[in-house]
C-alpha cells in the first residue's frame, strides 16, 4: 500500500490539500485490494479479527489495528504506524460526511441520503411543479442540457430557487452536459396515417367511442380527453354544429361517420363508434342537424409519424455515417441485395472510423444487439442478434453503445462549450457525461476556471467500460477541485459491461468512492415504474433499497413522481437505520426484539415446558 503510495506521487500532488489525505487512502485501497484476501479473510473471522471487508474509510488506520492485535496475540513487539495514516476511524467518517456537505448540500434530519429529481420540461412554465417537487421531498433538481435550452434552464432553476425560499430549506441545482452521446439520426416520416380506434369488450362491441378532436390548420391547441388532432379548414370548421354529422370514406374505403358532440373556439370534438384510418387525402362532408345543407373539406393536417425500422434477429442493418453511398471498388460488399438492408445513421459519424469487425454494437439501451460483420469508409454492416421475438422497432434519437470499440470522442461537444455558459450562472454542479479519461475532467476544469467557477462541484458520470476501467484516475483528477462525487449512471453502464455484470461493477464503484471519499449519485431507473404509472415493482422496492448505500439516489420524471419522492423518502428513513454504506448498523429488530415481543415468547416458551411436564 505505501509502495502504491510512492509510485503515484506525482498525481497525488496535483490533488488539493483539502482532498489529500482521501487521495492517498483511495491510494491505498487498490493496494489492498489488488490481492484476493478471501483466505485472509477466512482466518482472520476464525480468530473474530475480522474487520477488512468494512476498511474502505480508513484502510491503513484498519490495517493497522488488525496487525496490532495478531502481534499481540502472538507476544511480538509491534510500532503502530497512526502517523503514517491519512485517516482514522472518526475522521475517515467526517472527510465523507463533509465531502457530501459540500456536493450535495445539507441531507435532511430525517434521513441520511438526499433526493434528486431531474425537472419536467413543465417546470420551466409551471411554477407549481418545482413547489410540488420541494413539498414532496426534493433535495437536489437535476436539469438535463440535453433538452430544451438555456431560457427554459433558467426559467427551471428560477421556479427551483423560489420554491427553496418558500420552503426554507436549501435545494441544490446540478445541470447535466449532453456529452458525447452516439444516437440515431431521424429517419424519414412514414406516410401520416392516423388510426382512430374506439374501445370495445371481450365480445367485439364499443364501449366507448373513440374522441377526435377537429382544430384549425396550424393550431397546437389539445383538448383534453381526446384520442387523436387532425388539422381542417377553418371555414368549414367554423359551421360545425353540436349534433352535426360528419360521413367520409375511410382510407380502406369503408364508409364511416363521426358525430360533433362538443364546439368551442378551440376547435371541435366528433365521436365514432367505428375503428377508422384518416389520411392528408380523407374528405369529410358534414351534414347540419337537420341534415339538409352538407359541406366538404379535406383533412389537411395529420401528425407525421416517426420514422422506424423493424428489425429482428438474423436481419443485416447498415449503421451509415448520414445518407448512404455505394461502396468504394476496393470495397468487398458480400451481402446479397445491399441495396434493399436497412439503413440508419448516427449523429456522431467519426465513430465509423474508430470500430473494428467482430465488435459488439447494441441500440437503444440495449434492447436490439448485434455484432459489427463489415467495416467501410462511410458504413457498418451489422449483423442483428438480439432483438424481442417477433422483432423490435429501431427509431430516430436512440443510444448506440459499442463495449469493445476504443472510441477516441472529445469529453465535450460543441453545444456542451455553448451549454457551459448557462450551466456557470445557474447550477451549484455540473455532470460530466461520459467521462472517460482524466484529460476530460481536465478539460472542463479549464472551461470552468474560463468562466469564473473553478469553485463548481462536479459528478462524474460513470457510464462507459473506460470510464468505469479509468475510474481511480478519474477521481484522482477531480480531486483537483473542491468537491467533486460519482453518478453511477446504470442504464448505459448496463448495456456497456453486460446485464449480468452489472451488480458487480456498481458495487465496486461504491467501494471505491468510498475510500476516496466522495459521495455516489445512485441513478438510472429508481422506482421508474412507479414514477411513470404510479404502481411499483417489487424489484424495485428492494433496488431502491439499497440505495442507501450511496449519498444521493436519483429518480427520473413522470406523472407520478411527488408519489415516488414520498416513497423513496419513506424507504430512505427505514433503511438508514439499518445500514450505511456497506455497514450493518445493528439497530434493535422493533418485529422480533422489543420488550414485549420477548415477554410473549417467553410465555409461550413456559406454556411449552408445563405442557411437555403434564
Amino acid at each position: 500500500m505505501l509502495a502504491r503510495e510512492e509510485e503515484l506521487a506525482s498525481e497525488l500532488a496535483e490533488v488539493v490539500p483539502l482532498h489529500r489525505d482521501s487521495a492517498r487512502n483511495l491510494v491505498h485501497y487498490l493496494g489492498l485490494r489488488s490481492v484476493d484476501l478471501r483466505p485472509l479473510q477466512n482466518q482472520l473471522t476464525w480468530l473474530g479479527l475480522s474487520s477488512l471487508g468494512r476498511s474502505e474509510l480508513h484502510v491503513l488506520a484498519n490495517l493497522d489495528k488488525v496487525l496490532g492485535i495478531l502481534h499481540r496475540l502472538t507476544g511480538q513487539p509491534w510500532q503502530d504506524l497512526s502517523s503514517e495514516e491519512p485517516s482514522g476511524m472518526v475522521s475517515s467518517q467526517a472527510l465523507i460526511n463533509q465531502n457530501s456537505l459540500n456536493l450535495l448540500g445539507p441531507a435532511p434530519t430525517n434521513r441520511a441520503v438526499r433526493i434528486m429529481v431531474t425537472l419536467p420540461g413543465e417546470a420551466a412554465t409551471d411554477p407549481q411543479v418545482a413547489v410540488d417537487l420541494v413539498t414532496a421531498g426534493m433535495d437536489i433538481a437535476r436539469i438535463n442540457c440535453a433538452h430544451d435550452d438555456a431560457d427554459a434552464w433558467q426559467a427551471m432553476a428560477a421556479n427551483v430557487r423560489h420554491a427553496a425560499q418558500r420552503a426554507k430549506r436549501p435545494i441544490k441545482i446540478l445541470m447535466d452536459l449532453g456529452g458525447p452521446k452516439i444516437r440515431t439520426s431521424a429517419l424519414p416520416a412514414r406516410p401520416p396515417v392516423l388510426k382512430l380506434k374506439p374501445a370495445k369488450d371481450e365480445m367485439g362491441r364499443a364501449f366507448r367511442a373513440a374522441r377526435l378532436h377537429l382544430r384549425p390548420i396550424g393550431s397546437t391547441a389539445m383538448l383534453p380527453d381526446v384520442d387523436a388532432c387532425i388539422g381542417v379548414w377553418e371555414t368549414w370548421l367554423e359551421r360545425l354544429k353540436v349534433g352535426a354529422t360528419i360521413e367520409f370514406c375511410d382510407a380502406r374505403g369503408a364508409k364511416r361517420h363521426l358525430l360533433v358532440v362538443q364546439r368551442d373556439e378551440q376547435g371541435a370534438i366528433a365521436e365514432s363508434l367505428q375503428t377508422a384510418y384518416l389520411t392528408p387525402e380523407t374528405v369529410l362532408t358534414a351534414g347540419s342537424a337537420s341534415g339538409k345543407k352538407k359541406r366538404t373539406t379535406l383533412v389537411c393536417q395529420i401528425e407525421g409519424t416517426p420514422g422506424a425500422l423493424h428489425l429482428k434477429s438474423g436481419d443485416f442493418l447498415l449503421l451509415t455515417k448520414g445518407g448512404y453511398a455505394p461502396p468504394a471498388d476496393d470495397e468487398d460488399e458480400t451481402a446479397e441485395g445491399r441495396g434493399d438492408i436497412a439503413r440508419i445513421s448516427c449523429t456522431l459519424p467519426q465513430v465509423i472510423d474508430q470500430v473494428r469487425a467482430g465488435e459488439r454494437i447494441w441500440f437503444d439501451d440495449g434492447r436490439i444487439g448485434g455484432v459489427i460483420r463489415q467495416q467501410f469508409h462511410d458504413h457498418l454492416l451489422v449483423e442483428i442478434l438480439h432483438a424481442r421475438d417477433g422483432g423490435q422497432k429501431l427509431t430516430g434519437d436512440k443510444g448506440i453503445n459499442l463495449p469493445d470499440s476504443q472510441l477516441h470522442l472529445p469529453a465535450l461537444s460543441e453545444k456542451d462549450v455553448q451549454d457551459l455558459a448557462a450551466v456557470a450562472k445557474l447550477a451549484d454542479m455540473v455532470g460530466l457525461s461520459f467521462v472517460q479519461k482524466p484529460a476530460d475532467v481536465a478539460l472542463l476544469r479549464e472551461h470552468l476556471l474560463a468562466l469564473g467557477r473553478e469553485d463548481m462541484g462536479l459528478v462524474l458520470k460513470i457510464e462507459t467500460l473506460q470510464g468505469f476501467e479509468n475510474l481511480p484516475e478519474l477521481m484522482l483528477a477531480a480531486m483537483a477541485t473542491p468537491s467533486a462525487g460519482i453518478m453511477i449512471a446504470r442504464g448505459d453502464l448496463a448495456v456497456e459491461c453486460g446485464y449480468e455484470r452489472l451488480a458487480e461493477v456498481q458495487e465496486e464503484i461504491l467501494w471505491c468512492a468510498e475510500a476516496a471519499h466522495m459521495p455516489v449519485i445512485w441513478a438510472t431507473q429508481v422506482l421508474e415504474s412507479l414514477a411513470k404509472t404510479g404502481l411499483p415493482s417489487r424489484a424495485e422496492i428492494s433496488d431502491a433499497g439499497l440505495g442507501v448505500r450511496a449519498e444521493c439516489v436519483m429518480l427520473n420524471k413522470g406523472p407520478y413522481i411527488t408519489s415516488a419522492i414520498r416513497t423513496l423518502n419513506d424507504i430512505l428513513q427505514r433503511m438508514s437505520g439499518h445500514q450505511a454504506k456497506k455497514r450493518p448498523l445493528l439497530r434493535a429488530l422493533q418485529a422480533w426484539g422489543g420488550t414485549e415481543q420477548a415477554a410473549a415468547l417467553a410465555a409461550k416458551g413456559g406454556a411449552r415446558k408445563a405442557v411437555s411436564k403434564n
